[in-house]
């Protein structure tokens, strides 16, 4: 995580849109990475209130106070928010950093994806997880071909129970635009991409359920916030789909707040000459080998990473693309759009009951 030579992060006048918890996640790394952090936007004066505390900065109401005190934004609404503060970032000439999704409908993340082109302004979108340490050298031997041809990925972020605040943003559909399959499936999907180098994508095939979180009897040891009942979730709370590229390659997908089986954060990544384990959640990274020489044999190696702040690091990324004036090559609009006409496919095969085609 090295930035480029000469540039002090305190160059860069920050501001976040959205002083909720990804917010202040945010804040607190941009404080330790030497971000000149400016100021806050909310529209909530008690989430004002709070991080002016927090972070001795200034904090305000309309967006506009702050745009015309700093270089550089990063938006972490609620989903439906990204449009509104993404487009009038960019038109205001700022470079944007936007949480993912990059919205919380195709039709407004398209929205955002026209005014990123037309935009002097950098805009990367936030899928922290490409980031990892084990995902960088995956990706790294990935390029010097030691897989071969990457013809499959499995991708599984499943939770056991873990259905945000039922009354929460997250399980309100009119403001996230879903629930697990735009919550966590979606980073879940933009990895497997990446895995694959972004290919042109034609089917799709899914069911996204909800099973769990519209039950007055749904059990849980935990919950991430205030629990108002089973009448405020109108969202999935777990997904199956296929994906099939124009190439060949294939993405299996399971995503899940709920569901009646382990925990499960495994990504397999199939090559015609090798392949890899990465699980997300304890960082290990296997990698799959065969050889002839002294005889046939398979080798699994274990690679051994240091621990990364996923969400410094993908900061420090964006920094050194406002530094240099360069729009970032990976965590790019046109790859988030790519990853949300993903999720409306599966929506939408949900819906009709079939596969759908997503490349006409």
């Amino acid at each position: 995580m090295t930035l480029v030579d000469g540039f002090d992060p305190s160059d860069v006048r920050v501001g976040i849109v959205g002083l909720g918890g990804i917010g202040h996640h945010h804040a607190e790394r941009l404080e330790s990475l030497g971000a000149d952090l400016v100021g806050g936007m909310d529209v909530d004066a008690g989430a004002r209130e709070h991080f002016v505390h927090e972070f001795d900065a200034h904090a305000f109401e309309d967006a506009g106070e702050l745009y015309d005190m700093v270089d550089a934004v990063f938006i972490t609404t609620p989903n439906r928010f990204h449009e509104e503060y993404a487009v009038s970032a960019l038109e205001w000439g700022l470079d944007v950093l936007l949480e993912k999704p990059l919205a919380h409908t195709l039709e407004s993340a398209e929205r955002i994806a026209e005014a990123a082109r037309e935009a002097e302004g950098i805009c990367m979108v936030g899928f922290n997880n490409r980031f990892a340490a084990p995902v960088e050298v995956l990706k790294h031997y990935q390029g010097e071909g030691r897989f071969g041809d990457v013809t499959h990925v499995e991708a599984n972020y499943v939770r056991r129970r873990g259905v945000p605040g039922r009354g929460s943003w997250f399980t309100t559909k009119d403001v996230s635009g879903g629930g697990s399959l735009i919550d966590i499936g979606v980073h879940a999907i933009d990895l497997a991409l990446y895995f694959l180098d972004f290919p042109e994508i034609v089917e799709v095939s899914g069911v996204a359920r909800s099973e769990f979180g519209g039950r007055d009897d749904y059990t849980y040891i935990d919950m991430w916030g205030d629990d108002s009942g089973p009448e405020d979730f109108d969202v999935d709370d777990s997904v199956s789909a296929f994906i099939r590229t124009a190439d060949g390659a294939t993405v299996s997908l399971e995503a899940a707040w709920a569901t009646n089986r382990p925990e499960n954060n495994d990504f397999f990544v199939r090559g015609t000459e090798g392949g890899a384990h990465f699980d997300r959640g304890s960082g290990e990274l296997t990698l799959f080998e065969n050889g002839v020489g002294g005889g046939h044999h398979l080798t699994d190696t274990a690679v051994d990473t240091r621990e990364v702040d996923t969400h410094r690091a993908e900061q420090a990324a964006f920094l050194e693309a406002v530094a240099t004036g360069e729009a970032p090559s990976r965590n790019s609009v046109e790859q988030a759009l790519t990853v949300q006409r993903v999720i409306d496919g599966i929506y939408r095969s949900t819906d009709d009951g079939r596969a759908v085609r997503i490349d006409e």
